[in-house]
């Protein structure tokens, strides 16, 4: 049997300051520097710099109300795990509020569809981050760059969680700095007002002068959400790696106030840059990707090695927040006997050591595939698993549905976050992401990636109800026979 923890009372969270270890066995070493570029940069993927250029091709100018729309959806879901988070902080996060409020089969099939999301994605951005360093390095195979990438990350978090937390520290500063940079110069640019730039300027005209706003009409927005809604995949890893810190719920309220602003600044205001300062239907846009084009029109030298910097940058946060996202999951899921108990041991440096190798063991074996049969086996892994964001974010939508009732009734006092107009705001959260996947379905362009995602997670599901009925077979059994030494005995 599971676990089914109590929350903490306030003043009573599982790390407390001063206090090296939680509960739990993990480490407390993630400081709030570390936390706060984890929340920062847990926005910030390599899909907003790679897949911003077809969205803009696919919705032009009214790409930004996609954005805006996924953004919403992030923020919400962000305040709902927020609100969860701050009352009971735990390295499983929405997969152990889930088993609580849902049941034992949500918080292991959304636990394990999340493990298996993050250990596909350590197979793509170790392959991407390949590709970019055999363009510098030629000498070395890709496959052998791959291969150094997933070992020095792999070496990175078995040594502490403080490691993992330093290099995402400078990795999400790294991304930060660039498209805070990049957002600066471009609107100095837009305006005419960047002393050397080659772009004329033209304000707020490429919003309309090619077509209009809408240049393939309003239904193009939803085209835009399912091309945009995956680059947001990410943010959630605060609330998992809050666990890890010495005031976790501090660290999860700050997160979650800040992700408006965030994904304004980094999301939109990067965007609309691109948009202002090009035509959306520019060539080069999808030739060279947006932010490369946005650099090359103003006169920036070598903008497509500078972007390539911060992709690479962006590819190894994705890496080693991937990996630590996964382990700790793993962990989780081990504590509640929904995994191997060896999942849930740590070392002496409150490392989960057989959670992070069997990790990076099924991101190893990604990696082959992706080489091997990348059309077909690593075609279906990563089709599989593309959907499963929407799934998390809808299951989280459920969970605080139930939790809210449950932090009243334990520890009024730990609610700490609010989700706005409960429960309004969190069924038409719901309802949005229903309908999102559901417009997936009749998409030509995603109905292959939300099928297949629906019948992985049908899989995962239906084996959690099985363990869940063999689990009370033999609760029973163990009962009744209690009663016949009792009946015996007496």
């Amino acid at each position: 049997m599971s676990a089914q923890p109590t929350l903490a009372k306030a003043g009573g969270n599982p790390v407390q300051p001063g206090n090296p270890q939680s509960s739990d066995g993990l480490q407390a070493g993630l400081k709030n520097r570390h936390l706060s570029m984890i929340a920062i940069g847990g926005v910030i993927g390599a899909g907003l710099f790679v897949g911003s250029s077809g969205g803009i091709a696919a919705a032009g100018p009214a790409i930004l109300l996609s954005y805006t729309l996924v953004g919403a959806l992030v923020v919400f879901v962000m305040r709902m795990l927020g609100e969860m988070a701050a009352a009971n902080p735990t390295s499983g996060s929405f997969s152990a509020y889930a088993d609580r409020a849902l049941g034992r089969w949500a918080g292991f099939s959304i636990g394990w569809l999340y493990w298996f999301f993050w250990v596909v994605v350590l197979a793509v951005e170790a392959t991407a981050g390949a590709k970019i360093l055999e363009g510098w390095i030629p000498a070395v195979p890709q496959w052998g760059w791959a291969l150094i990438v997933m070992v020095v990350l792999t070496a990175t978090n078995l040594v502490s969680v403080s490691s993992y937390g330093e290099f995402e520290f400078w990795f999400a500063g790294i991304k930060v700095v660039a498209i805070g940079g990049f957002v600066v110069i471009g609107l100095l640019a837009v305006f005419g007002v960047l002393p050397g730039s080659d772009n004329p300027g033209t304000g707020f005209a490429h919003l309309t002068d090619s077509g209009g706003f809408f240049p393939h009409g309003p239904g193009a927005i939803l085209t835009g959400v399912l091309m945009v809604v995956f680059s947001f995949m990410g943010s959630e890893i605060v609330t998992l790696a809050a666990g890890e810190s010495s005031d976790p719920q501090r660290a999860v309220t700050k997160a979650t106030n800040s992700v408006i602003w965030r994904i304004g600044v980094f999301y939109l205001g990067s965007i609309f840059v691109v948009l202002t300062l090009l035509p959306w239907n520019d060539k080069s846009i999808l030739k060279d990707g947006s932010y490369v084009a946005a650099l090359n029109s103003i006169g920036i030298p070598h903008a497509g090695q500078i972007m390539n910097v911060i992709v690479l940058t962006a590819v190894l946060s994705c890496l080693n927040s991937g990996l630590y996202t996964a382990s700790r999951m793993a962990f989780s899921l081990g504590q509640r006997g929904d995994a191997p108990k060896s999942f849930a041991v740590t070392n002496k440096q409150g490392v989960p050591t057989a959670a992070i190798l069997s990790s990076v063991a099924f991101g190893f074996v990604a990696v082959f595939f992706n080489y091997k049969w990348p059309d077909t086996v690593f075609a279906f892994l990563l089709n599989s698993s593309g959907a499963v964001a929407l799934f998390v974010w809808l299951v989280i939508c459920f969970t605080q549905l139930r939790m809210r009732g449950i932090i009243l009734r334990e520890a009024p006092e730990n609610l700490i976050v609010k989700m706005w107009l409960f429960p309004y705001l969190t069924w038409a959260t719901a309802a949005m992401i229903t309908f999102v996947i559901v417009y997936m379905a009749f998409d030509d362009a995603a109905r292959e990636q939300v099928l297949l995602s629906l019948l992985v997670a049908a899989v995962v599901v239906g084996i959690a109800f099985v363990r869940e009925k063999l689990r009370r077979g033999r609760e029973a059994n163990g009962l009744a026979g209690v009663e016949t030494v009792e009946t015996v005995e007496k």
